[in-house]
């Protein structure tokens, strides 16, 4: 997954769960579910097969708050328990016997599935689709919180008929169902599994359809309304494929792939097997590639499919064999697009960041199940890259090679991996372990002279921060620096950390270069104004870049105040990034210009309030409860949903919205109005405010 929480894996004090791996074999599970969307209900099926290897009195599967209809074993009615948490099936299995267990439930899944667009009166924005990450598929399936219970999973879903479904697998055929109107897709796996990347998502979607060099389908899914936007979201997508599988060494070991944005993802994308589920704030046109694209978190994901879904962790400790690797490769996949400044920037980026993180004390082991993100992602990332370094390119890959092959639709550990690279570089790796895997620190002066070896813009930046220290006057020629590379990444990297310093001259030729990153830099630190003349600043406008228009339309908007009406009339159809970053800013400066349309002024803040309506994704809405609360305040119907978006399932906007609601409590005039309009909604959509209230 790109940039999740994580692993807290559930112990639970139950002797006769780890028996999934030692003493029963789940081989297939058969999965039918009916999503029922007006109750946020699922209604299934599932009949697993499996393989007693030892004597056992139960079997069991994790169930979270799942009602059961019918379970029967072998085709005949059997004891079973259920404790909200977990289905034990009572009987005397015996060694080397094979046996089928169906269970028939119900469920209204309290995370998990997420149902959405279903309450409110816009059409074909309908979607229902799953976020199972760790353990969390037991919340709509009877099925195995543990990773190492690997089955093989053929699903059946079955919704309305003009809808669009996805799943892992295959889809292989096709039925009407005998509910009016509904429709059944069953979808084939030939691999086993974890059960925690079993996914599916519905919707109202078309596709562009590819093919790897080596034949795989891809498919990748968008929203009818976003035909145009369908290549620049995929663009790369097959040179990323089919670098991967060259790269990697093994061929891709699933049926097919494919991709599915959604509305309100949790994350920025999940790598369910044979099916990513990613953000649609990723969905974009041309011009907002160059500003914010898909392609890290495309490469990212689809280097799941053999770093964590071929060969899975057997617990968080071992949790930088998926995170670890996906970043790396995902890295080396933008090397070959993109160049090797671009790769080995990225790492300084991150190597940066490893640094602040332990210099406030928190650095952390690679090996700690509680690790951070920016440990497993990027530190482990900076692991491979030395390893890569020390064994050689040729050995890496053959280590790589031995250790999927070795291991494929098995569980790893850090030990299995290394015991692989040792094998097929003759080296001892204790070393290596110690000072990458084991060390809470990050042994920095050695990364930084394979930056330095590797990089010559890199080199040229240390050279530049050398000279920095030894300065006594601070009279450095920055100048001769810039005209010493080519390189983008330097140049934004000077413009972003030393704009105080450098002379106006560096900022002319920033300006005039052809390279929108570079220009774009020139927001960073100085008041344009003083160097740049208005005309300058207004070609700025012009540029194929979302978030350099916003920053000088802002900043012509504050310079030259009796030009805002050209400025507004010039920008007034923009709408910018997917988080409509121009027209959000849009509104509320046609709001506060004076003169501008004043008869329009009540239809535009009745607009920009609208922007937190719940058909917005979460990061449109946070943008448009800032401008209200920065310049207007706030409507009826923008404070109830601020107080139903207290509940919301994405955290960081959950906060988000809890913090700004908390605030407004302490105003006695907001405080008053909601109140009252708390009673116009249900004691769900009220939980949060309940405890600030004490409306219980």
């Amino acid at each position: 997954m790109e940039r999740f929480l994580p692993f807290f894996f559930l112990f639970i004090s139950f002797s006769g769960l780890s028996q999934h791996q030692d003493k029963i074999d789940f081989t297939h599970g058969e999965v039918f579910i009916r999503p029922i969307p007006e109750k946020k209900m699922i209604e299934g099926q599932v009949n697993y097969t499996f393989k007693v290897l030892e004597n056992v009195d139960s079997v069991f599967l994790d169930a979270q708050n799942i009602e059961l209809k019918n379970i029967e074993l072998d085709d005949k009615k059997v004891k079973f328990s259920n404790n909200g948490k977990i289905i034990s099936i009572h009987k005397n299995f015996k060694k080397g016997r094979s046996h089928e267990l169906s269970i028939d439930y119900s469920v209204r899944p309290s995370q998990t599935v997420y149902f959405s667009g279903w309450d409110d009166e816009i059409q074909g924005n309908e979607q229902v689709w799953t976020q199972g990450q760790g353990k969390y598929t037991s919340y709509w399936l009877p099925s195995f919180d543990d990773m190492e219970e690997k089955v093989e999973f053929d699903i059946t879903i079955t919704t309305n008929k003009d809808l669009t479904v996805l799943t892992n697998g295959k889809l292989i055929t096709e039925s009407e169902f005998p509910y009016h109107g509904k429709h059944s897709w069953v979808f084939d796996m030939q691999k086993p599994m974890s059960s925690y990347l079993l996914a599916f998502a519905i919707g109202d979607y078309k596709k562009q359809e590819l093919k790897s060099a080596s034949g795989i389908p891809v498919e990748n899914y968008y929203y009818l309304s976003d035909s145009s936007w369908a290549e620049p979201t995929y663009r790369y997508t097959k040179q990323i494929f089919d670098f991967l599988e060259t790269e990697i060494g093994v061929p891709y070991p699933w049926q097919n792939y494919k991709q599915v944005p959604v509305h309100d993802f949790l994350y920025a994308g999940m790598e369910n097997t044979t099916v990513t589920i990613f953000s649609d704030q990723y969905v974009i046109d041309s011009t907002a590639f160059v500003d914010k694209n898909y392609v890290n978190v495309n490469a990212h994901e689809m280097a799941h499919q053999w770093f964590g879904n071929l060969v899975t962790e057997k617990d968080g400790e071992h949790h930088w064999l998926h995170e670890g690797f996906a970043t790396y490769y995902a890295y080396l996949a933008e090397q070959h697009l993109f160049g090797d400044d671009h790769f080995y920037w990225k790492l300084f980026e991150t190597f940066r960041q490893l640094q602040d993180q332990i210099a406030k004390g928190e650095g952390q082991s690679l090996l700690d199940p509680k690790a951070s993100s920016l440990t497993f992602y990027e530190k482990g990332a900076w692991a491979l890259f030395m390893l890569r370094n020390e064994i050689g390119d040729a050995t890496f890959k053959q280590g790589i090679r031995f250790y999927l092959n070795k291991y494929g639709f098995k569980n790893v550990t850090v030990n299995n991996f290394l015991e692989e690279m040792e094998i097929a570089s003759g080296k001892d790796l204790t070393d290596f372990r110690k000072e990458w895997l084991e060390n809470k620190e990050l042994p920095f002066e050695k990364a930084k002279a394979q930056l330095a070896e590797k990089s010559p813009s890199l080199k040229l930046l240390f050279n530049l921060e050398i000279d920095l220290k030894q300065s006594q006057s601070n009279d450095i020629d920055y100048l001769n620096y810039w005209e010493a590379t080519n390189s983008v990444h330097f140049k934004k990297y000077v413009l972003t950390h030393y704009s105080t310093a450098l002379p106006d001259e560096a900022y002319t030729k920033a300006f005039y270069s052809d390279t929108i990153p570079v220009r774009q830099a020139l927001f960073s630190g100085r008041d344009l104004p003083k160097f740049l003349d208005k005309e300058k600043l207004e070609s700025l406008l012009n540029d194929k870049s979302y978030i350099t228009k916003e920053n000088a339309l802002f900043t012509l908007w504050q310079a030259y105040p009796e030009e805002r009406v050209k400025y507004l009339d010039r920008t007034r159809n923009i709408v910018g990034l997917p988080n409509k970053n121009i027209r959000l800013m849009w509104l509320t400066l046609a709001i506060l210009t004076e003169g501008f349309e004043s008869v329009k002024t009540k239809r535009y803040f009745d607009e920009l309030s609208s922007y937190t309506n719940p058909e917005y994704s979460f990061e449109v809405r946070q943008s448009a409860f800032f401008y209200l609360k920065e310049a207007f305040g706030f409507n009826d119907k923008s404070l109830i949903n601020l107080i139903r978006d207290t509940n919301h399932h994405v955290w960081q906007f959950r906060k988000y919205a809890r913090d700004l609601l908390n605030g407004l409590l302490e105003d006695s005039d907001y405080g008053i109005r909601i109140k009252k309009l708390a009673g116009e909604l249900s004691a769900e959509e009220i939980r949060y405010l309940s405890t600030k209230l004490n409306l219980e």
